[in-house]
């Protein structure tokens, strides 16, 4: 049962979404961005919607291929744009905005997809908790007039994880899953090769039952975090002993083990101490 504040919530997203006709939604597979779909397709009709995914070397492959099958699953047209940030110097500097030179790149390719197909409304899943957090996407979305209807509608990200239960989504308790280039810390460079190194050893972390983690990247040291009331699963001989090998075979010299254990944007503290800066252009 949907309380009644949260009911009030959805009846606005509706009444923001209605009036658009027709939008194409940023589409990465996400707890969000999969809401915000099956919502819109849900109020203008699955024919009124598309989803644009962006395909680049900081996407996972296996978040791509739920995109795929989201897509299918929401029963929208689905489209797959290759967007060119690895061709700005800006982006692969990595610095504490990069996020905004990527999200101009994707924001690009949809406006000048919208133009071309009379879809009035570009839209993304941005929520109201993304407000208040280190977002440089979000300037790259105002700037080029893509709505958050979400966020509009007051609608928090647990919000979204109830309504998409209610939903039948997959993804209500899906953990979030940013880009690889998230994983590498500010200032290093970002390239394909890094990625892949991330990629294949985040991916080794799963099919080891890890379901959330993350393999941050600090040049040829990978630092692994897990919840807390995991860490001592990774203390097992073991265990530790399979993850040596892989890390280390994926190009790793060094590998340890954040004793705070898994926290969303960890690599952003750095930020508060004023160890980097952005650059813009």
């Amino acid at each position: 049962m949907i309380d009644p504040i949260l009911k009030q919530k959805t009846a606005q997203l509706a009444e923001i979404i209605k009036p658009l006709g027709r939008v194409a939604v940023a589409f990465s597979a996400g707890v969000d961005s999969t809401f915000i779909l099956k919502f819109a397709a849900d109020t203008l009709g699955p024919e009124n919607v598309v989803a644009v995914t962006a395909k680049s070397d900081s996407l996972a492959a296996a978040e791509f291929e739920q995109t795929v099958t989201l897509a299918n699953l929401v029963g929208v047209r689905h489209v797959v744009i290759e967007t060119d940030e690895f061709d700005d110097p800006n982006y692969l500097a990595n610095p504490v905005n990069r996020c905004y030179f990527c999200k101009t790149s994707l924001y690009n390719h949809m406006a000048d997809f919208c133009a071309s197909h009379d879809i009035p409304a570009a839209i993304n899943g941005i929520n109201a908790d993304d407000l208040g957090d280190h977002r440089p996407g979000i300037q790259a979305a105002r700037e080029h007039n893509v709505l958050t209807p979400a966020a509009d509608a007051g609608l928090t990200k647990d919000d979204i994880r109830k309504l998409s239960a209610e939903m039948n989504l997959p993804t209500f308790d899906k953990p979030a899953s940013p880009c690889l280039s998230s994983r590498v810390q500010y200032g290093e460079n970002i390239t394909p090769e890094k990625l892949r190194m991330i990629e294949s050893c985040e991916k080794f972390l799963h099919e080891l039952g890890f379901r959330e983690c993350r393999v941050r990247h600090h040049n040829n040291l990978a630092r692994i975090e897990v919840p807390a009331d995991r860490i001592r699963d990774l203390l097992d001989l073991e265990m530790r002993s399979r993850i040596d090998d892989h890390f280390r075979s994926a190009g790793y010299q060094y590998i340890t083990i954040d004793i705070q254990g898994f926290r969303s944007g960890s690599m952003n503290e750095v930020i508060a101490f004023g160890q980097v800066q952005p650059t813009l252009g």
